[in-house]
């Protein structure tokens, strides 16, 4: 499905980042740098209006005078890892214990009622901490997959826009749905789902309101059916229509489990990426979570077609669901990113040690020789930014945004490493020292300026106990 060729339905909304510092800023001499591309960032960058305009290999300088230097030798510099698949709300219910020992169906079926329960003040809690976590971990850009609407959450959306502008991240909110309830032979209950006028409504009202085009957007909007299992094939038609109108993108769960696999042969008579094709998702402008079980002939159809898929290790593990074949893929010419997945299949929203899972997990598959660290920081990067259709960024070089992920190596795990950009996953790193988005400081010596962590673990606490005990 090419991009939409006729120009978008509405007026494009002007980027809601702040203005960086005006003045130029050289990130000087890194202790090792990842670019994501052939460039040598071994002398730093510079930056200027929130953007990189130039990329210094060792022993070169800018090409004229900065108003401020960054001494970066003690730090591995990044681009801002982009996090491709994720379900803000999960960070309320963690390590619950009815669902710890569960796949994924018996798992979902135990949570929805749980998550029916969501408020607004629930969903700006759980937005908050999962927004703070990953930048924590380096992380600049995150695409988020919200799909519950129970009464009282209708503008759901509307509340992380809020979130993600206040913490300066930018951010993918794709409106989720989900129609195929319980008594239509479905798995969510019926009282979690909607219906599809409701859904298409707002889906362009977010798109008119909120969603930016163009270099250093902030919030860009999505549109996500959750999955087969749990919306219609009309949902699923009408949604890719609606893209095609307004040049947005797609994003649903697919080839998951075994038992997804199952549901689609049973009910549609199609496996997976049949499926997919048939409401007129298999294209440039679709990426899926997961894509664990696909066969050659669906990952070369996947690649011809440039889908992209997000790789979730970490949930795959948790939730028993496989190992996919990602090498596969990508070299079949379907970009790959990563995904932390939601926050109670993974428990946790750490973009950079989701790198390292996935180097340990395709290792599995594929072994040591083929997946090295930068391949698997590529997913995290370039990847990732692929995923979401987005060109500047994902990437350290001159025009793309100031988004950089900066580590320290002078933790105990680190002692006697040798290799800086190899012991960022090897020795599992998990916390950034420096973040910046756009040109702006995010990340401060490993802490959020203005961000009250203490009290947010407090409140979101109190919520998610409110939140199981029904």
């Amino acid at each position: 499905m090419p991009a939409a060729a006729v120009a978008p339905a509405t007026a494009p909304v002007a980027s809601s980042a702040p203005a960086p510092g005006s003045g130029r800023l050289w990130v000087k001499n890194p202790l090792a740098a990842f670019t994501a591309n052939e460039l040598d960032a071994a002398g730093g960058l510079v930056i200027e209006n929130g953007v990189i305009t130039e990329v210094l290999a060792a022993g070169q300088s800018p090409a004229a005078p900065c108003a401020e230097v960054f001494d970066a030798s003690a730090h591995v510099l990044l681009p801002g890892l982009i996090n491709t698949h994720h379900h803000f709300y999960q960070t309320l219910t963690r390590a619950w214990a009815p669902v710890v020992n569960t796949p994924l169906f018996p798992w979902l079926k135990n949570l929805y009622p749980v998550w029916a329960r969501l408020t607004p003040a629930d969903l700006e809690l759980a937005t908050t901490v999962a927004l703070s976590e990953l930048l924590l971990s380096g992380c600049t850009t995150a695409a988020d997959h919200h799909y519950l609407f129970p009464d009282g959450l209708e503008d759901g959306i509307d509340v992380q826009v809020d979130v993600v502008r206040k913490l300066g991240m930018r951010a993918m909110l794709t409106r989720g749905s989900m129609t195929l309830g319980e008594d239509d032979g479905g798995l969510p209950p019926q009282h979690t789902v909607q219906a599809p006028d409701v859904i298409l409504e707002d889906s362009r009202r977010l798109i008119r309101d909120y969603h930016e085009r163009g270099d250093g957007a902030v919030i860009q909007i999505g549109l996500a059916p959750c999955s087969p299992f749990s919306v219609t094939r009309d949902i699923m038609r009408d949604s890719a229509a609606l893209a095609e109108e307004y040049d947005v993108r797609l994003h649903t769960h697919l080839a998951e489990t075994m038992d997804e696999e199952a549901f689609c042969l049973e009910t549609f008579g199609l496996r997976t990426v049949d499926y997919l094709e048939s409401v007129g998702w298999l294209g440039n402008r679709t990426w899926l979570a997961h894509g664990v079980h696909f066969n050659d002939d669906e990952i070369a159809r996947l690649g011809a077609a440039g889908t992209t898929v997000a790789h979730c290790p970490t949930s795959n593990m948790r939730l028993a669901s496989g190992i996919g074949r990602m090498a596969e893929l990508e070299d079949a010419g379907a970009p790959v990113g990563l995904g932390v997945d939601g926050s109670a299949s993974n428990d946790a929203s750490n973009l950079i040690l989701e790198a390292r899972q996935a180097l340990y997990l395709q290792r599995l598959r594929y072994g040591a020789e083929a997946i090295t660290p930068e391949r698997a920081l590529g997913w995290a990067t370039r990847g990732s930014a692929r995923a979401l259709g987005r060109k500047d960024v994902g990437e350290l070089a001159p025009g793309r945004q100031a988004d950089l992920a900066m580590f320290r190596l002078d933790d105990l795990r680190f002692s006697g490493s040798h290799d800086p950009l190899s012991a960022l996953l090897l020795c599992g790193a998990d916390r950034a020292d420096r973040v910046m988005v756009g040109g702006s400081w995010r990340v401060v010596d490993g802490a959020l300026p203005g961000v009250d962590l203490p009290a947010l673990i407090a409140r979101h606490t109190a919520a998610a106990r409110r939140m199981v005990a029904g």
